[in-house]
């Protein structure tokens, strides 16, 4: 049998290295010298085509002359340069030309005009999503993490903020902002994922692409003081047992934290991505539960109460619990993101040009852990077959996986489904109404992490296609 294996791997390898010499478009030779002639061009004064030497290029009004100021400076009111990008004239051969200074972008940078990704919001304008579909690795961009607000997004003077922590403590203190950023701080790389994420999927597709079914959650290297620290500090009396969080937004949100989670992994965070916190984050101070549902931590954090016993808040009362409808009953105080994962190519909306290889690619997390594997089956779940996993491979974190699929040019079905460190694997759709209950249109289940489905068609368009049809 181990022989047998050996040859399928070995038959395997050698078709995915015959498909993958297929990519690309083949040239000559004399094609390939072709690109490297560059006419008039004097290399003995280091490459500066357009200059005669390189006194004439850096002294006086040289520069200018040569390149000219109008070609150096963005085009501020151009419509159609993307979001955190401006818009400059492209030359016909770069080389040619001398490339604009750096610092007319006043010093934080912006992003190529020719990258259009940006989060899709909700007709409410309560959430916005993640292209997932676009993303390398597992960190997201600041500007592109998701947003989900109850309240609108607060301007806080981060001087005159304020986190007061008290009740069941010996020495009720507030911090200021200056004042946490003298703790000893931890920088850790963590997901955070809303719990309503994939929450309308559950009995039949309501949305197109992976950015709008998935698309609310995100990685950021997250950093600041362990609020065991501050716990420390405060001093708990006894029967301390929850912890109510505020923050300073219009809505006021506020949720019950176990004490045990405070001392355990719960962090202050001001700095996302090696930046300040960025507003729609919770800036200047936000309370971060590492795997937990991510409105529990809080935003805009100003408050954390010390009880005895939960609050039983409106954010954990009327939202945030989890509807048995088999029972007419709801679960109340479930925290953790259980293990999923979903393909992001090829995903809905996107086309395959044609047969031949491709890497099959995604993400996977868990809020208990790390990702112990990924199964990625090309038939609809019929067959699964273990997919690579990227390194860093960290726990509570995103993890990626890639998979090699050689597409035959016939319609099938794409899914993928993870398994954590303490052996719980991503359920289906089934499973899951056989937990929980059916939950018709439009309700919201929360905590939904069944597996993901995208249909390919002979033509190579992708859609998103539902298990239970």
């Amino acid at each position: 049998m181990s022989n047998l294996n050996s040859e399928r791997m070995e038959a395997k390898a050698k078709a995915i290295e015959e498909a993958l010499g297929r990519i690309g478009e083949p040239i000559s030779e004399a094609q390939a010298k072709d690109l490297a002639v560059r006419e008039d061009c004097d290399c003995k004064e280091g490459m500066f085509a357009l200059a005669g030497t390189r006194r004439q290029l850096f002294g006086g009004a040289g520069l200018a002359a040569a390149v000219g100021m109008t070609a150096m400076l963005p085009r501020a009111a151009a419509a159609k340069a993307p979001p955190g990008a401006a818009e400059y004239p492209v030359p016909a051969d770069a080389t040619k030309e001398q490339g604009r200074m750096m610092g007319i972008d006043g010093g934080y940078g912006l992003r190529s005009q020719f990258e259009s990704e940006v989060r899709w919001f909700n007709p409410t304008r309560s959430a916005s999503f993640t292209p997932m579909q676009n993303g390398y690795g597992i960190i997201t961009p600041s500007g592109l993490h998701y947003e989900r607000h109850h309240g609108g997004i607060p301007t806080i003077d981060p001087t005159k903020h304020r986190l007061i922590i008290h009740g069941l403590v010996d020495r009720p203190i507030k911090y200021s902002l200056a004042d946490l950023r003298r703790f000893p701080t931890v920088s850790r790389t963590y997901f955070m994922e809303c719990s309503g994420s994939t929450g309308r999927e559950l009995m039949r597709v309501t949305e197109p692409t992976v950015q709008r079914s998935h698309g609310l959650v995100s990685t950021s290297e997250w950093t600041g003081v362990p609020l065991s620290a501050l716990l420390k500090q405060t001093g708990l009396k006894p029967g301390a047992a929850w912890v109510l969080a505020e923050g300073a937004d219009a809505a006021v949100m506020t949720r019950s934290v176990p004490i045990d989670k405070c001392l355990s992994d719960a962090l202050i965070v001001f700095a996302q991505t090696g930046e300040a916190i960025r507003p729609e984050q919770g800036y200047p101070m936000r309370l971060f539960l590492p795997g937990w549902e991510g409105n529990i931590s809080i935003k805009w954090l100003r408050r954390l109460e010390v009880s005895d016993q939960p609050y039983y808040t409106r954010e954990e009362t009327s939202k945030y619990t989890d509807l048995i409808t088999t029972t007419g009953k709801a679960r109340i105080f479930t925290f953790t993101m259980e293990a999923k994962s979903v393909i992001t190519f090829p995903s809905g909306e996107m086309k395959l040009p044609g047969p031949g290889f491709y890497e099959v690619t995604g993400l996977a997390w868990s809020g208990r852990g790390k990702i112990a594997r990924v199964e990625v089956s090309t038939d609809g779940g019929k067959t699964w077959s273990l997919a690579a996993l990227q390194d860093p491979v960290l726990p509570i974190c995103q993890t990626r996986f890639r998979f090699p699929w050689i597409w035959d040019g016939t319609a099938t079905v794409l899914q993928s489904r993870a398994t954590d460190a303490t052996g719980y694997t991503q359920p289906t759709h089934q499973q899951l109404i056989a937990e929980r209950g059916p939950l018709e249109a439009p309700g919201m289940m929360y905590h939904m992490n069944a597996i993901q489905s995208w249909g390919v068609a002979a033509d190579g368009s992708v859609k998103n296609v539902h298990s239970l049809g």
